[in-house]
């Protein structure tokens, strides 16, 4: 039966339950001509007419919870998070649960261990509804996304089971341009109609493993949330809510669309009036702004939230809306930071209590509970003893009431990134797994400082569960062949392209390798030289190499670790390398922290000559020499020394500043170049005596050479033709001094040679076959302080 209705306009708040792209399709089949046309056996009624009264929208968001599900005293865990949620929708039953991604991936041991599907089941229980996709969410690759985290739970896919939908607008397969995930979601309330557009970071490329990305595209966010936000209010969606993994630098709305062209300021410009408020994440921040939307003038509300709960569930956003269905606006909109937990500091000396603002779902504590019970038992197990902590590096930044914090700072180098590479060379120095001369490590990869169970000091037991939160992505390790060029090209793009999320990450290196840098330099040109156990590393020669499977495929911009060839997956993971080293190196005395800096900056004056002589000043600026984890060793000065001579000591400056580059530890060399060094190239050593670091920086010396004299003479006075074999005596003189060096004795076009020994040599000739007057001609072949010098000896061979 055809039933044919005339109509000015689709009825208001009409609904028809297919995904987005099916219900436009829908829509335009029966929409046409002024007619709503609905043939069997498809099906629906038309809504009843809307009430005046405004509909209450309440939208709670949270992101990078990052597997964050139990309760530790500083964050509420995911129970607790539960419980706010359901509180929240009792109080407000039009409620929709969602997320701006980074739920899983870079997770604490209780949910890493467990490949996060204790986080799938708490956020599962705790109704969360719709997500946008992170770059954590790529972390183990878009097939494990798919076909196991979204997939439903069964007896093959025991780990997966994602009752909540992802979605991401700017995520694409390259082959066909098609949606790689669905992009909108949308629920209805009360006849009106709740969108949900999800993008995800640009920068998705360079911070997983391209491997596991191969055959997407990441696009434009604006662009891509803009084409669906329209599409959405063609379809009759009311209120739009863009869930975005990206975010602000900072907490300070007036200054967090400033720039229009950043990776946040373009879009909070950029995205277009349909967007009703936009839920971020992926930095971190707790913020609740809102930006005037220049399209809404006129409106009961002008301004757009734009929101972000922070992180591992500290926060949950929430927006409350109050819509008119008649005209599908925002009358009124409120939007606050609710935190999860109170801190409260009294007595003397001051104890900090933090209690929960929210009821524990039982649920979902159970489901922890559980998580926690089942990690404890493997997370217990000890690996052996650690000397001392083994820290990240850090930089200072101000919170949000301004105040300096030390933070993590992946442009810095450290001890845990250093250490880390050594347990990744070590566990591939065989034969079969490639006999690893070199390995780095990504900073990215490093999620907690390894400190041990160090309540009474050290040495302190470091446990399998620390030593898997330091790393928790289970990369393998992958060894390649790279050429002298490739390592260097490596360490330049150490410096990150123009754009990316970071503008510069110090990889870890193995012990034996290091290498200095001019930080000043142009792009391409910072690497100054690298040495691998005492000697230059060849350009033109092919080494050994390691890296995890993250940065064997280009990740985080290292294309020229990607590009090594042939390239073998040992099939050994990052954290197995780590337990096996323990065992090797932690079994009968505390493995030591290695307070030594591979990498070190060296600037010399623009003006530098390209040789200096005696009595000439030197200067040049050293930096890198410290590491900047809490409790580790710096120097307060260094020396400098050519052969055995110390030029000078200096002190070091080891401020920690705001500065997200690898400089802390700065020092001003100036010395005279002393009388009597060597001419020539030569190198100064730099040592930090309290930390071991010991760099070494290449110095051209141009020493006015000192006159040698000559004398010769002949032995003995009678000199018999065929008989006798006169011997050449010679005396070289440096100024006042002896000289040093070889002297060369020139007969009938022959040269015999000598070394001096205290100045004086002798040359034994052969017998002459003539008789006659001889001038035999005798020279000094000089050395680097001293020039050549020559002379001649004159004596008579007799028949008899």
């Amino acid at each position: 039966m055809l039933r044919v209705t005339p109509v000015a306009e689709p009825p208001k708040g009409f609904h028809v339950s297919f995904t987005p792209r099916a219900r436009r399709g829908a829509r335009a089949l029966i929409v046409a001509a002024g007619l709503a046309v609905v043939a069997a056996p498809l099906s629906f009624v038309a809504p009843a007419a809307h009430s005046a009264a405004p509909v209450e929208i309440n939208v709670l968001g949270i992101n990078d919870f990052h597997g964050r599900i139990k309760s530790n005293g500083v964050e509420a865990g995911a129970a607790v998070l539960a419980g706010a949620v359901n509180e929240i929708r009792g109080a407000h039953p039009n409620t929709v649960f969602a997320a701006a991604g980074d739920l899983i991936g870079a997770s604490t041991f209780e949910s890493f261990i467990a490949d996060d599907k204790p986080t799938i089941d708490a956020l599962n229980a705790s109704g969360l509804e719709v997500s946008a996709v992170g770059n954590h969410e790529f972390d183990q690759g878009y097939n494990d996304l798919i076909n196991r985290v979204m997939a439903p739970e069964s007896a093959s896919n025991p780990d997966g089971g994602a009752t909540w939908k992802y979605i991401g607008a700017n995520v694409r397969m390259k082959s066909n341009n098609d949606p790689a995930l669905d992009p909108t979601y949308v629920k209805t309330f009360g006849g009106v109609e709740v969108g949900f557009i999800g993008a995800v970071t640009e920068h998705l490329p360079e911070l997983v493993s391209p491997a596991g990305i191969a055959d997407l595209k990441v696009t434009d966010i604006p662009t891509s949330v803009n084409t669906e936000a329209d599409a959405l209010k063609a379809d009759g969606v009311d209120l739009i809510v863009l869930l975005v993994h990206e975010g602000a630098g900072s907490t300070d709305c007036a200054t967090m669309d400033d720039d229009p062209t950043s990776d946040f300021g373009s879009i909070i410009s950029g995205v277009n009036a349909n967007v009703d408020a936009i839920i971020s994440g992926h930095t971190h921040l707790a913020y609740n702004c809102s930006f005037p939307v220049a399209d809404w003038a006129g409106r009961a509300v002008t301004d757009r939230p734009v929101v972000s709960a922070g992180q591992y569930g500290y926060n949950l956003n929430q927006l409350t809306f109050s819509v008119d269905p008649g005209t599908g606006h925002p009358v009124s909109v409120a939007g606050s930071i609710l935190p999860l937990t109170t801190s409260t500091t009294s007595g003397t000396p001051p104890t900090t209590v933090i209690t929960p603002n929210y009821t524990a779902d039982p649920t979902v504590k159970q489901i922890v509970d559980e998580a926690v019970a089942q990690s404890d038992v493997l997370g217990a197990q000890p690996l052996g003893d650690i000397g001392g902590p083994f820290n990240r590096a850090r930089v200072s930044q101000n919170d949000a009431q301004g105040v300096p914090q030390l933070v993590e700072n992946r442009g810095g180098e450290s001890t845990l990134g250093n250490v880390v590479a050594e347990a990744q060379r070590w566990a591939t120095r065989s034969a079969t797994t490639g006999a690893a001369q070199i390995a780095f490590m990504n900073p990215g990869g490093l999620r907690a400082d390894m400190r041990g169970d160090a309540a009474n000091g050290y040495p302190a037991v470091l446990t399998y569960k620390q030593a898997a939160t330091v790393q928790p992505f289970a990369n393998t390790l992958v060894n390649e062949q790279l050429t002298g060029d490739q390592i260097r090209q490596a360490l330049e793009q150490q410096w990150q392209p123009a754009g990316s999320s970071r503008p510069f990450l110090r990889l870890g290196t193995s012990n034996g390798f290091r290498y200095t840098y001019d930080p000043a330099a142009a792009a391409g040109e910072h690497i100054k030289a690298m040495w691998l156990n005492g000697h230059r590393i060849d350009l033109a020669a092919s080494y050994s190499v390691t890296v995890n499977s993250f940065l064997a495929s280009g990740g985080d911009n290292f294309g020229a670790l990607g590009a090594g060839t042939p390239k073998q997956d040992t099939g050994q993971t990052d954290l197995q390398a780590m337990v096996d080293f323990m065992a090797a190196f932690a079994d009968s005395a505390p493995l030591a922290v290695d307070s030594r800096q591979h990498a070190v900056g060296v600037t010399w004056p623009v003006a530098a000559p390209a040789a200096y002589g005696p009595g000439d000043p030197v200067t040049f600026d050293i930096s890198s020499l410290a590491f900047t984890g809490a409790n580790d060793k710096t120097d307060s000065e260094i020396t400098v020394s050519a052969g055995d001579v110390t030029l000078g000591t200096f002190p070091v400056d080891n401020t920690i500043g705001t500065g997200k580059f690898d400089e802390v530890g700065t020092a001003s060399v100036s010395f005279t170049v002393p009388q009597g060094v060597a001419n020539g190239a030569q190198q100064l050593t730099i040592t930090g005596l309290t930390t071991g670091t010991v760099v070494t920086v290449p110095v051209e010396f141009d020493v006015p050479k000192t006159v040698a004299s000559v004398s010769a003479s002949v032995a003995p006075d009678h000199v018999v033709v065929d008989r006798t074999k006169p011997r050449i005596k010679v005396s070289v003189r440096a100024g006042d001094a002896p000289a040093a060096g070889k002297v060369s004795v020139f007969v009938n076009g022959h040269a015999y040679e000598a070394t001096l020994n205290n100045g004086k040599a002798t040359v034994t000739l052969p017998s002459f076959r003539t008789t006659g007057k001889k001038e035999i001609r005798v020279k000094y072949l000089g050395n680097d302080s001293t020039k050549q010098a020559s002379t001649t000896v004159k004596f008579w061979v007799r028949s008899r």
